[in-house]
């Protein structure tokens, strides 16, 4: 292109007003919350990058398609809108919507694992983990080593240990009923997989006869790092490149509030009729009749047309150059990122950031609190919190400690931006000053929504 300025390929026709706070208002909001941003209240939040799941701005083709819901109880047309449009992309042969991503592994688990099973991922994220451990089956994160380097560049740090799961499926028969990969890899740091590693992890699976899901959360936008990293892919449509992913795969789980471009829903997606009924009979006790899933006429039709806008090559570069720009102003700055940046979010290496606190002190928690304390930002922390209880109530760190600040989808533009990097460059100027924190209330299972904390030291930043 003749110019280098990537703009929003959008224009913006309804707006929402964000309110502004004091620090003395953040800091009671904070201490209110018991140190847990899950636990804020959203109109105390200037700039929430919490979660892109369902956090997104809807088009108008997508509202526009909503007024066209059907929400007959069965055999509503909406569903078999919703139907064609994932099927188009995946090729899958049953095609079964639920509320969100969660619920298609609730479902999935439930129908397929039994207590000592194994699970391998490149790295499950929370609530995957949570329904493969709520089974009494192991969760196994089998990343390639340079995954957990985080100022590491490497194209796909997302890719699966191809030796270690073989290694894995040799040593158990009988054991990995299923082998999910995550694209792109949340955990991992948004890291992209790349086809040749989706490719060989499908061979080895079907070698041992095991199953093979994708988690498809940002399948896009992991089909556009292959388009831009991959040799031989360059010429190839993000919808082209998607569909080659699904080919190699039994099925996937999905949740549709990422990549699927609208506020609620998913789908788990498979070709083994057996297991499809024993999903759609779990699906009934909880979720609905399998041509809605817990979903209104509209959620499908909106669905429906958010997977096609998602494969759009404008709205990629966009997206991804995006969340690119941010990382090139931290790394200027002397910020520590997980890098190369991924398609959904900057993840700030606290461990890294912040050398002076323990990892029993929680430092990415600390400076996830530290940041919406001085710039009213909210993210998440993907580290110890989320990760270091084990299945027997024990606690083991997590391999890094992240901060997330994940991007809703359409929703910020550049200015927006520019102040996130003022917040975070003030920060890391502070961070010699920043303390951790200490748990104080903890639920037994994904605990980072409500769990509650208070400063390890009378105070997150001493003077």
């Amino acid at each position: 292109m003749k110019f280098k300025t990537i703009i929003e390929p959008f224009r913006i026709k309804t707006v929402e007003p964000i309110r502004r706070t004091t620090r003395k208002e953040r800091e009671l909001a904070l201490r209110e919350a018991g140190y847990n941003l899950f636990l804020l209240k959203a109109e105390d939040v200037l700039i929430d990058l919490l979660t892109d799941s369902g956090t997104g701005a809807m088009s108008s083709a997508q509202w526009a398609g909503m007024m066209q819901g059907d929400e007959s109880y069965a055999g509503a047309k909406s569903f078999y809108r919703f139907e064609t449009a994932v099927r188009e992309i995946t090729h899958l042969k049953h095609i079964i919507p639920t509320h969100q991503g969660r619920a298609a592994e609730r479902i999935l688990f439930g129908s397929l694992l039994k207590p000592g099973d194994i699970v391998p991922n490149n790295t499950h994220f929370d609530t995957t983990r949570a329904n493969v451990e709520y089974r009494g089956a192991t969760a196994l994160d089998i990343p390639i080593p340079e995954a957990r380097q985080p100022q590491l560049r490497h194209p796909f740090k997302g890719n699966m240990d191809l030796n270690a799961l073989e290694h894995v499926l040799k040593e158990n028969p009988g054991r990995v009923p299923i082998v999910m990969l995550t694209v792109t890899n949340n955990s991992g740091g948004g890291q992209p997989v790349s086809m040749a590693n989706i490719r060989a992890v499908s061979e080895i699976c079907h070698k041992y006869g095991v199953l093979f899901f994708l988690d498809a959360c940002r399948f896009a936008e992991n089909a556009w790092f292959i388009k831009t990293r991959e040799e031989g892919y360059a010429d190839k449509s993000p919808r082209e490149i998607a569909q080659e992913m699904f080919s190699y795969v039994d099925g996937c789980t999905m949740s549709a509030k990422k990549d699927g471009m609208a506020n609620i829903g998913g789908f788990l997606a498979l070709n083994d009729d057996e297991l499809a009924q024993k999903c759609k009979n779990m699906l009934i006790l909880t979720e609905g009749f399998p041509t809605y899933g817990g979903l209104a006429g509209y959620d499908l039709e909106a669905i429906a047309v958010g997977l096609h806008e998602v494969l759009d090559e404008d709205y990629l570069r966009y997206r991804v150059r995006s969340v690119e720009y941010l990382g090139e102003k931290l790394v200027a700055a002397g910020v520590p990122i997980v890098e190369p940046v991924g398609g959904h979010a900057v993840y700030i290496d606290a461990l890294t950031m912040l050398p002076h606190i323990p990892q029993n002190e929680y430092p990415a928690w600390a400076l996830s609190c530290v940041l919406y304390l001085e710039g009213g930002v909210r993210s998440v922390e993907i580290g110890s919190v989320m990760f270091g209880r084990q299945p027997d109530g024990s606690e083991k760190p997590a391999p890094m400690e992240l901060v997330r600040l994940a991007f809703p989808r359409r929703v910020y533009t550049q200015s927006h931006v520019d102040y996130l990097c003022e917040v975070i460059t003030y920060v890391h100027g502070l961070r010699e000053r920043v303390r951790g924190v200490r748990m104080v209330e903890s639920p037994p299972v994904l605990r980072h929504f409500t769990a509650r904390f208070e400063p390890a030291h009378g105070s997150l930043i001493v003077a």
